[in-house]
This record gives C-alpha cells, structure tokens and sequence, in this order.
C-alpha cells in the first residue's frame, strides 16, 4: 500500500451526505458502522464521514485569487477526471461555492480548480493541474 492520507470529518446526517459523495463526486464508499461512520475512496486516499450534529465553523482568507474558505481539503485529479467531475456537478442539485478558474496562468503551477461544499458544509477544492510533476518541485 502507498502512503494514504487519512481524513475524518463531522458530516451532519449520513443518509444525506453520503449520495453526495458517491452519486455526485463518484467516489466509492467502504468501512462503516452503520448510523456512526463510512469510509470513503477519496482519489486513493481514506475520508472518513462521521454522523454528527455539529458543523464546522468555516471563515474566508484572502490569496492570490480572492477569499477561500477555510478549513477545506480536496484532490488534484488528472484533467479527465476533472472535466467528468465538472459534469456530474453541473447536472447534480449542487451549487459550486467557488466556480471553476484557473489560477497561476502560464506558469509551471496552471491549474483548474473550483469549491464546493457537502451538505454539512464541510468545503472542498478539487483541482488538476497542467503540470502535476511541479507539486512538490
């Protein structure tokens, strides 16, 4: 096994956060305990939803491109993925919190990226870039 990130996360009511992830974003869930938690595939890494009541409390920072909420977590997918994910998106009941762009336009670090939010508000940046070698230099 690669090294795999591992994230846990309130996720409000299960029975509704859950489709999000699977039928809009296409991720494929694994583990649970049925009513308290799900794994998740997340692009190769373990997201883990835990059933809860409390929400975290999200603010805003300024960069490059404009405000960002904070905390959020995501995924850099190849452009494919990207573009099909944009689609399944578009055609879901769900609203982009940040619209697609491009950030660091004709630089080694160009990429698409866009926000969106699960239905307990909890926020995630999906990307690709052009040159995904360039991450970590």
């Amino acid at each position: 096994m690669s090294n795999t990130f591992h994230l846990a996360v309130p996720a409000g009511d299960l029975a509704a956060t859950v489709p999000f992830y699977t039928d809009v974003l296409g991720c494929v869930t694994g583990n649970s305990e049925a009513g308290k938690w799900v794994d998740v595939n997340f692009w190769g890494n373990e997201l883990t939803l835990h059933q809860s009541e409390e929400r975290l409390p999200g603010v805003r920072h300024d960069v490059d491109m404009g405000n960002v909420s904070v905390p959020h977590f995501g995924a850099h997918m190849p452009e494919a993925d990207f573009q099909a994910l944009k689609a399944r998106i578009e055609t879901s009941a769900f609203d982009y919190l940040d619209a697609p762009y491009r950030r660091f336009k004709g630089t080694e670090f160009e990429q698409e990226t866009f926000f969106i939010s699960d239905p307990n508000g909890n926020v995630l940046e999906m990307k690709t870039m052009v040159n995904p070698e360039v991450l970590f230099g």
